[in-house]
């Protein structure tokens, strides 16, 4: 046999993690890393916050599982307190940010055939996007890496280029559902849209009885320094998918919509057998009290702030390699002139910093939400001295 026990999907790097430390990773050796990775914009809180730890295993202990057949106290305490401080006035719960996604394509679809429009199936996406792995969140991105070799795909979608308002309004006609966007695009390269797109979005919208969806998987969860990203463009969606940060590091989605964008999904339209369960619950509420308590988001916006220029001061000194720091809050990206996944692997295996690469030659720089001081220091003399020793590729 030759296939490895884990499926060999993922080319996996030499470290393997054993134990976390606040925003440090320890490997079986005992060596310890700076994540600025987070689990991919996960680990909001870092590794082992006490307050998320604590609210775990005292679920754990009184209650894990029941399935969605009967009522969920814990269930409707989250869902409550999301629609209390966001757009939303319901919520489904998912176990991961895919599902989320797919929930919320079932949503706008189901809204259009609630109305008497079941023709109204197809939402217009933008090149570049990641919205997850499934056949529905594959089918939803241009991508030839995500795509090739799991056709057919889902037909229903169409593509625009990203932050191209008149672009994405050509392609709406009477088969149109609505808009699926990621406010900033995180795979595809810490892209942040502007304002008079996503405005405008809003604004097609609203003409025309379509829903706007977001995809703020990654960019959610204070990560921009604001709940939700969408905030800073002062609009609101009709329905959005949210996972990664909302459970610290536990299995937890959402997909929320407002009342009207939710009329069609009525009892037997969807389902989970795990979602919402109450050990994601608990994880979900010991993450909000921490990321709504006061001065939380304003902090994050702070060092964020902080961060960002540090970069921009020790960037001259490696010109050669770094071009610009792009991002909100504490979802930076810093654009390179050359391969971003060599760089990242560099860094990693030679200075213990952990980052994550993306579209466009980006560094994405996506740390635990309450780094200190020092934490920013060490990052920036761990990334100038990866850059110093790392020769660029012929």
């Amino acid at each position: 046999m030759t296939i490895t026990p884990l499926m060999p999907v993922y080319p996996r790097s030499g470290v393997r993690p054993v134990r976390g430390e606040g925003a440090y990773l320890i490997d079986e050796s005992g060596q310890r890393y700076l994540d600025f990775a987070s689990g991919i914009a996960v680990n909001i809180l870092g590794h082992g916050h006490p307050h998320l730890t604590k609210a775990i295993a005292e679920q754990a202990a009184t209650l894990m599982h029941v399935s969605n057949l009967y009522g969920s106290p814990q269930g409707e305490a989250l869902a409550q307190r999301l629609v209390d401080n966001s757009f939303a006035d319901t919520v489904f719960f998912t176990n991961s940010g895919a599902e989320a996604v797919e929930c919320a394509i079932k949503t706008a679809r189901r809204f259009h055939f609630a109305n008497g429009h079941p023709e109204r199936q197809n939402l217009i996406t933008f090149k570049n996007a990641f919205h997850g792995r499934t056949l529905g969140t594959i089918s939803a991105t241009d991508q030839p890496k995500m795509r090739d070799g799991f056709e057919p795909l889902l037909p229903g979608f169409d593509y625009a280029p990203f932050d191209d308002l008149e672009a994405a309004r050509a392609l709406v006609d009477e088969h149109t559902a609505g808009f699926l966007v990621e406010p900033i695009q995180g795979e595809g390269g810490i892209r942040a849209a502007s304002v008079e797109f996503l405005k405008g979005l809003r604004e097609i919208c609203d003409e025309h009885g379509l829903m706007l969806v977001l995809d703020e998987v990654q960019c959610g969860v204070a990560r921009t320094g604001k709940l939700y990203a969408h905030e800073h463009y002062g609009i609101t969606p009709d329905i959005m998918a949210t996972a990664k940060g909302i459970g610290g590091g536990f299995p937890l989605g959402a997909c929320l919509a407002t009342e009207e964008a939710a009329k069609g999904m009525v009892f037997g339209t969807h389902g989970s057998t795990y979602g919402g369960n109450p050990l994601a619950m608990a994880a979900g509420q010991a993450v909000l009290d921490v990321i709504l308590a006061p001065g939380f988001m304003e902090q994050v916006t702070a060092t964020g702030d902080r961060l960002r220029a540090g970069l921009e001061q020790m960037m001259p000194n490696h010109d050669q390699l770094f071009e610009s720091v792009r991002g909100k809050g504490l979802m930076l990206g810093i654009k390179l002139k050359t391969d971003s996944r060599a760089f990242v692997a560099h860094a990693r295996d030679n200075h213990g910093l952990l980052t994550v690469a993306a579209g466009e030659n980006v560094v994405r720089v996506l740390p635990p939400l309450n780094i200190e001081e020092h934490h920013i220091a060490e990052f920036i003399e761990k990334l100038s001295a990866a850059a110093a020793s790392y020769e660029i590729p012929a």
